[in-house]
This record gives C-alpha cells, structure tokens and sequence, in this order.
C-alpha cells in the first residue's frame, strides 16, 4: 500500500530562537514520504537564515507571506502543498518522531476523518517553575492537550485538537475556504479560535475528527507567558475571538452578550473573594477578563452596525483596546 504524501508545515512570525529545534524535529519523522513547508509571515528577524543552515534531505520548501497573520500564513501552506494531509506544528513547538506516522493511521480509518491531532504537553523554560499563581486548568492557555490515551473521536468543537498539533485532509480544506482569516493571530494581536472554528464547520458537515494521543507534541513555554499579565491579556484576546466567532455564525445578540455580562460578574465574585486557593482566584479573574472582552467586543461591533448599516457578518471592525497592552 502506498502510503499518502503528508505536508508538514510550520508557519512562523519573528521566532527565530525557536524554529531549528522545531524543523529539526520535522526532519526526525520516521514516516515516509512527507514535505517540510517553512511559511515566512512576515519575520524581520533571522528567520530566512535560520531556514537556510539546514540541508537538503530532506529538502525545505520556504515560503514568504507578506500580510501578517496567522490564518493568512496557514493557508498560504495549504496552497504550496503538494501532500494530501497538511499537518500544522507551531514554530515554538518540537513533534515526536513518530508523529507523522501517527496522523497518517488517524486518517487512514475506516470513517471518514477530516481532522485529526494529538496529546500537547509543555516544556519550562530552563530555569523555570510553573508559578503559584498557575492552575492545573490555566495550563491549557499555554497549550496543554490532553483527552487520555485513548483513540476517540472529538464530536465537541471545543475538544477540537490544539492549532499547534492540527492535522486537516487537504481536500476539506479547500472545500470549507481555507482558515478564516478573520480568526488567529496577527502579530502582537491573540485572536485565536481559527481551528476551532475549522472543526466546527468540519463536524457540521458531517465529517469526523480525530483525537490521536500518539501523534504527541511539546511546546515550548517563553518566560514572557510566565507572566500574570499575559494570562490576562490572552484570555481578553480570547473573549474578542469568541466573540468574532459569534459573529461569523450570527449568533452575536444583546442577549448573548448578557449572558456573558453575567459571567463576568459571577467569575469577578469568585474571584475577589477571601480565603482559598490564590490559583483558583486568579483563574477565576482570568476568566472574567476574557468575558469583558467578549461584551467590550460585542457592543462595539452592534453599535457600529446599527450606526453604518453592516450587514455582512464577516465585516471588521476594531476590536476593543486591551488595557493589558
């Protein structure tokens, strides 16, 4: 049996310290034949010389996207692959060696999966500790993924496998219209939720994903996300992103957005109050901030579509200024 060419892409944005030990674990894959795609988003760091050191077996197709963000840069990958499966590692991220191998029996099943990834877990910067202040719940916002060791499929899309370990069969995604460039990160900007909103759409249709544990990541945690504020600010990013999502579905109305106003209130009283656990405290803030940026978010984007009459739910708007900036 021939098995299927596989495209490993990684798209990275001014990450140069990170990405050899990330293409080298690529170059380590034990499954054959596989493509390593390097997509440039717009790096103004070594990023190009990085890419340049490595030999050519097995050769680098490197690719520059000039308009920064990170959607934009995944689907750029997806247009230059030749492979069938185009399987996503995050620049700050190292695959097993086996992982390839891994998402090549994830899709060569009997039902027909779509999308498929594995098991996250972290790496601490040297050095470091995971802090106090650090949940067990907090740990997924850096990454952690984790649904047991079993095969199973993922019918929630909030299960859906992390962006950073995310294996999609190319024909869906030229069926669905690639990542919605609305979604993800642009530069300092934390939007997020691109892939879940891939695996949303993907299940609506009808078609399966998989949760493969042996296809297992390590990410590589920066001593910058070791920082309360961070935790902040990428939970706000988070609520703006829910929200966007909201809209792309159009299911953004007051009465969601009050829905998250009480949130918001329930998360800050758990979070202010005396006594227990000070993780669980800030968790509980975190949480909060996140649903302030959701109501911030959507009252601006229905104010301004009553004042200029948008109709289209993919038209932007400015997302709300983060006060952890």
């Amino acid at each position: 049996m021939v098995q299927p060419l596989i495209s490993a892409i990684i798209c990275t944005h001014n990450r140069a310290s990170y990405l050899k030990a990330a293409v080298d674990s690529l170059r380590s894959q034990t499954y054959c034949p596989y493509e390593i795609i390097i997509v440039d988003n717009a790096s103004t760091d070594d990023t190009r010389q990085v890419i340049e050191t490595f030999g050519p077996d097995p050769p680098i197709t490197y690719v520059y996207e000039g308009t920064l963000g990170l959607s934009r840069a995944r689907n750029r990958g997806a247009q230059v692959a030749r492979g069938q499966i185009l399987a996503y590692l995050d620049d700050d991220a190292e695959a097993a060696t086996g992982w390839l191998a891994a998402l090549a029996i994830a899709f060569d099943r009997p039902s027909s999966v779509a999308i498929a990834g594995g098991r996250v877990s972290l790496a601490w910067p040297p050095g470091y500790d995971p802090p106090l202040w650090l949940s067990p719940g907090m740990l997924e916002t850096l990454g952690v993924y984790d649904l047991g060791p079993a095969i199973r499929p993922i019918t929630d899309p909030r299960q859906t496998p992390r962006g950073l370990n995310y294996a999609i069969q190319k024909p869906v995604w030229q069926a669905m219209g690639g990542f919605n460039a609305h979604l993800g990160r642009v530069g300092h900007c934390l939007l997020s939720n691109e892939e879940l909103y891939m695996t949303q759409r993907v299940l609506a249709a009808g078609l399966g994903v998989l949760y493969m544990p042996q296809a297992e990541v390590t990410h590589q945690v920066a001593p910058t996300r070791l920082r309360r504020r961070w935790f902040l600010r990428r939970s706000w990013w988070q609520g703006i992103s829910e929200c966007h999502r909201d809209r792309l579905e159009q299911t953004l109305t007051l009465r969601s957005i009050g829905g998250r106003s009480l949130n918001l209130v329930r998360g800050l009283g758990k979070g202010l109050s005396p006594g227990g656990d000070p993780s669980q405290r800030f968790e509980h803030l975190t949480y909060s901030y996140g649903q302030l940026g959701y109501v911030c978010s959507g009252i601006s984007h229905l104010a301004h579509s009553r004042i200029f009459s948008v109709a289209d739910a993919d038209a932007v708007d400015d997302p709300p200024h983060d006060p952890m900036s």
